[in-house]
């Protein structure tokens, strides 16, 4: 196994060609051993220094157990309930038996078929069952715990490269302690997705156009929020394209669509059309207007104010973004980072219903792990802990309660 180093491509002008950042910007830290270094002394430095995000996510995940835990007690139900709310169900799904052929008649409720779900987390679940011969629930938990480690590894290398290891470490407490946080509990999406997107912007910095593509074309199939890292791929692409006329930067963007792309003639085979993962979000999930979310939010909140936690919690999570995003922009991230976050905050933008919603928000994680890094200590420690305790409060609501969707 072969360590990822921070090194920094950089064009003849000092300019980091993936990114748009310029070079003098590197991380006060990001010295690594040298190549010549025996592999076994590079490998030690790598896991000794990965331990520091396991043990942030390991931390996390203890203290969403403890409120699964105490949800179920009040609840009178297992822990694995607590664990497999809400959309958990129509993975496991998919996993246990595969796609439905068909979307019921009718709108809404009726409606709701596995047909609008991604199939990265049901492969991957059945995969895990197939080799461990656990039940579908615990297989399910065990990969999206096994994806959300891996996830908290690869965002604190990739925060690393920018901020030093003090930076990564307390941006990685805030993307995994952020009230969104509470989903990588749950066989939920985010965690496959935040680990492909960091891979993706890790090779994108040191020019691994394919690694990154085929990285990107991974976290396609997790989510559909997932395909916003072709925008990153097609940024990085064209910046290195002008710098140095790099065009093999190019099998970034062209390979990132094909998980998305393979995932659509596989409906078109099986189901009769490539837009019925479309046809089955509308029906059971998403009627309404285009771009209605975030107003819709809002107008919900000022007529019923908190009653409607749902609503409350996606208008609440809409100015919190707002107020994110100008630490992040004034942080001077990299373009590919500026390019995913806008992306993702865009979907929620356009949906009918959603909005920006906390889940939405981690998903965005280089948003979350620069404003993380960029802090003032005393200020990070309180967000920080308001972040962590809302997160517990989200999880008891959405494990315990309809009122609130995760």
């Amino acid at each position: 196994m072969t360590a990822m180093t921070p090194t920094d491509a950089t064009s003849a002008s000092g300019a980091d060609v993936a990114t748009g950042r310029p070079s003098h910007e590197r991380a006060p830290d990001s010295s690594v051993l040298d190549d010549s270094a025996p592999s076994g002394s590079r490998l030690r430095w790598f896991l000794t220094l990965s331990l520091r995000p396991v043990l942030l996510f390991v931390a996390s995940r203890a203290g969403m157990l403890v409120v699964a835990c105490a949800t179920s007690s009040v609840a009178h139900q297992p822990v694995s309930t607590s664990l497999t709310v809400w959309d958990s169900s129509w993975y496991l799904s998919i996993a246990q038996g595969g796609y439905v052929r068909h979307i019921p008649p009718g709108m809404g409720n009726v409606a709701q078929s596995n047909l609008g779900f991604f199939p990265l987390i049901p492969v991957l679940t059945r995969a895990t069952h197939e080799v461990t011969r656990f039940g579908i629930t615990v297989s399910g938990l065990i990969t999206t715990f096994l994806l959300g480690l891996a996830a908290a590894v690869a965002v604190w290398w990739m925060l690393r490269d920018l901020f030093g290891k003090q930076g990564a470490d307390r941006g990685t407490a805030l993307v995994f302690f952020s009230p969104g946080a509470l989903v990588l509990s749950l066989v939920y999406t985010e965690a496959a997705t935040i680990l492909m997107v960091a891979c993706v912007l890790l090779a994108l910095r040191r020019e691994r156009w394919v690694v990154a593509g085929l990285c990107a074309a991974v976290a396609t199939t997790a989510d559909p929020v997932g395909s916003a890292v072709v925008v990153p791929c097609l940024v990085a692409a064209v910046l290195a394209i002008r710098a140095k006329r790099e065009w093999r930067a190019l099998w970034a963007p062209v390979l990132a669509p094909v998980g998305i792309g393979a995932f659509f003639l596989y409906l078109w085979a099986y189901a009769g059309s490539p837009f019925e993962y479309f046809r089955a979000q509308r029906a059971g999930w998403q009627s309404g207007a285009y771009f209605d979310g975030i107003p819709g939010s809002f107008a919900h909140l000022f007529a019923n104010w908190f009653a409607d936690p749902d609503y409350a919690v996606k208008a609440v999570s809409a100015v919190v973004a707002v107020s994110l995003l100008v630490i992040f922009f004034r942080a001077r991230p990299p373009g590919t980072w500026i390019g995913y976050v806008v992306a993702v905050l865009a979907f929620g933008a356009i949906s009918p219903v959603i909005g920006v919603t906390p889940r939405l928000i981690l998903r965005g994680f280089p948003l979350l792990g620069v404003v993380g890094a960029k802090l003032p200590p005393l200020w990070f420690e309180a967000v920080l802990g308001l972040s962590a305790l809302l997160m517990a409060t989200l999880g008891m609501m959405a494990m315990s309660t309809p009122i609130w969707t995760p």
